[in-house]
């Protein structure tokens, strides 16, 4: 599970993604329950918008905008029954996660040594996550908060190699995660396209993609 990133700043945003130059974002790196941007169809329009949220999605049903629980990534195999991500899945609440680089920690010494995972090509990454409003009941506080998807990566070449070995399982059986990038060409897709659709863009990344090195 991927728990740190490098969000890049806002003007390299704008760029990539096509949004209006009226955000204010600088490159910072991002942990779970910390402010983080990402990229969504605005509610009444078909144009992107950039917002500032949580890195945790706040169900609908929590009590308070903290949680004692982690939310920060979502197995893409559950979204359609987990109570936390199911309703946000359903409608179709898909957002794009900019990131410089991720970092994954790497065990094969029998020591944590984390990755860091930048693109090939130099570009940016664009991963796939949901996105959720909750507001407060009391105090009519609106947070928003949004929750990055993986996919089981135990045959990847790469990222089977990442994450802590569980002892309880089978070498074949680990549940080792990647995140899920999303390419510059099926962004309106990922937002807008249909639940089918979303779903086809849900794989595992090409080993040429990464650039990835000692942390």
């Amino acid at each position: 599970m991927c728990t740190r990133y490098v969000s890049p700043e806002d003007a390299a945003i704008e760029r990539v993604w096509h949004i209006g130059a009226r955000n204010i974002w600088r490159m910072s790196e991002v942990f779970p329950k910390r402010p983080g941007p990402f990229i969504r169809t605005a509610r009444d329009s078909t144009e992107r918008e950039l917002v500032v949220g949580t890195w945790g999605l706040i169900p609908w049903f929590s009590k308070t905008p903290t949680l004692t629980y982690a939310t920060c990534n979502a197995r893409s195999e559950e979204l359609a029954d987990k109570a936390s991500y199911k309703h946000p899945w359903a409608r179709g609440q898909r957002c794009i996660i900019p990131a410089e680089s991720f970092f994954e920690p790497n065990w094969e010494t029998g020591k944590h040594m984390p990755r860091r995972f930048r693109r090939a090509d130099g570009e940016l990454w664009g991963l796939a996550g949901l996105w959720n409003t909750w507001t407060d009941k009391e105090s009519g506080e609106i947070h928003e908060s949004y929750t990055m998807l993986t996919i089981n990566a135990d045959d990847h070449p790469m990222m089977n190699r990442m994450h802590r070995p569980d002892p309880k399982r089978p070498p074949e059986m680990q549940d080792k995660r990647s995140v899920i990038p999303i390419a510059l060409g099926d962004v309106d897709v990922w937002l807008t396209g249909s639940l089918e659709e979303a779903k086809a863009l849900v794989q595992l990344p090409a080993i040429e993609l990464f650039d990835a090195a000692p942390a």
